[in-house]
């Protein structure tokens, strides 16, 4: 009789396998419900920058590259033409008002010059015979008037005594009316001499005051050409510092012809080039700032050009008091334009992830400090130090801000 053999219980050898898939594919559907599955990327935190996300006032400003000019500049410019005769100055010199910087010459000014100096000398002659011819005439006439007056006086008296005569009847009528009319004839010739020497002085002081009109012309004329031959000297017209000279020896000059220019010392500009994004935020009279040896100095927008050239509009800034000591034209200065006042904002310091990014995200790094994920941020204003963070950081938090080339499809980073 055959024995019944009973039925173990509990797990078998043969359903292992299934136990074994079992588990398995839980552990699958684990990893994928509940596992990490971003790309990651192992990296030497040595060869990254990070940086703390702050709150702090952001500062909207440009950085500037200003070129110093002078204030102010007053043009040189040959008064005469010439050929370059001495070059006296160079350019960059200090000189004053007056200083002969250049020396032209002139033949034929030289010549004109002797010529209206000859010409003056004959004038100056004629007007000293005229004044002779003149004083012997006024002697001549004086003696006639001296010898018609001695016959007028004579008529007058043998007049009056025929007169006494004639009343007493002593004498006939004819000798009385004969010295009547001697004396009378003697009287008209008197006064007629009298007139003719008034108006011959009339005459003679016409005559000499045209000539000495005429002399004194003359006499100008000869300064003004005695004044074209200095002007054969161009000369400094301000004191200041001579800039461009552009005059060479043997060179020929025309009348007129700019030949430099004269940096007047007394103020200095800053000429800036500035983005045409920015064109509308600029306008006079904002303010910025430049450092010159741990020496701050304010600036001021003074004067916006119009013109947009290659993408860019040019503007001049001036000193507010101040200048650096030992400037000089031509020198550069970085300044900080401020756009509008400091506003408190969370900003991460500026970082090659930008180029990368866009600043659409940036890598955070974990409180542990092992990994850094990626996170999407919003990023508005910026400075030449600074990105102003809308959205997506908050202070305190660690920002990777270095370059991301080679990881920008990375979600993750492990830090090591």
């Amino acid at each position: 009789m055959d024995k019944i053999l009973e039925q173990k219980k509990g797990l078998k050898k043969k359903h292992l396998p299934y136990l074994i898939f079992a588990i398995i594919m839980i552990v699958i559907a684990g990893w994928i419900l509940f596992g990490d599955h971003s790309n990651k990327m192992k990296i030497d935190e040595r060869t990254l920058t990070v940086s703390e996300v702050v709150e702090d006032d952001f500062y909207n400003y440009l950085r500037l590259n200003g070129q110093v000019q002078p204030g102010s500049t007053v043009k040189i410019s040959a008064l005469e033409s010439g050929v370059v005769e001495a070059k006296l100055v160079e350019e960059g010199e200090r000189v004053k008002a007056g200083d002969v910087i250049a020396v032209l010459k002139n033949p034929n000014l030289a010549q004109q010059t002797l010529d209206s100096e000859a010409q003056l000398a004959e004038k100056q002659n004629m007007l000293r015979d005229t004044e002779i011819n003149m004083k012997k005439d006024i002697l001549s006439m004086m003696q006639n008037k001296l010898s018609v007056t001695t016959d007028a006086n004579r008529s007058k008296r043998a007049y009056n005594q025929q007169k006494e005569l004639y009343d007493e009847r002593l004498t006939s009528r004819e000798n009385f009316l004969k010295a009547e009319e001697d004396y009378l004839l003697a009287q008209s010739q008197l006064d007629l001499l009298k007139e003719r020497i008034y108006q011959d002085s009339l005459y003679r002081n016409i005559q000499l005051q045209k000539m000495q009109e005429s002399l004194d012309n003359m006499q100008e004329n000869l300064m003004l050409v005695r004044q074209r031959a200095d002007n054969l000297k161009i000369r400094a017209s301000h004191d200041g510092q001579l800039g461009s000279f552009d005059v060479e020896l043997g060179q020929s000059i025309n009348a007129g012809t700019t030949v430099g220019q004269i940096n007047l010392l007394d103020n200095y500009i800053l000429k800036v080039n500035i983005d045409e994004h920015y064109i509308d935020k600029i306008s006079r009279g904002l303010t910025g700032r430049l450092e010159r040896q741990s020496v701050g100095f304010g600036v001021n927008v003074d004067k916006i050009y119009p013109e947009v050239r290659d993408g860019q509009f040019r503007c001049d800034l001036i000193f507010n008091e101040d200048t650096p000591g030992n400037i000089r034209v031509g020198q550069t200065y970085y300044v900080n334009l401020q756009l509008d006042e400091p506003v408190k904002s969370v900003i991460i310091p500026r970082g090659g992830f930008f180029s990368s990014t866009g600043g659409r995200w940036i890598f955070v790094v974990s409180a542990d400090g092992k990994e850094a994920i990626r996170r999407f941020i919003r990023i508005g204003r910026q400075n030449p130090k600074y990105y102003e963070v809308l959205e997506g950081l908050k202070p305190d938090e660690k920002v990777i801000t270095s370059s991301y080339d080679g990881f920008t499809n990375v979600e993750k980073l492990i830090l090591q």
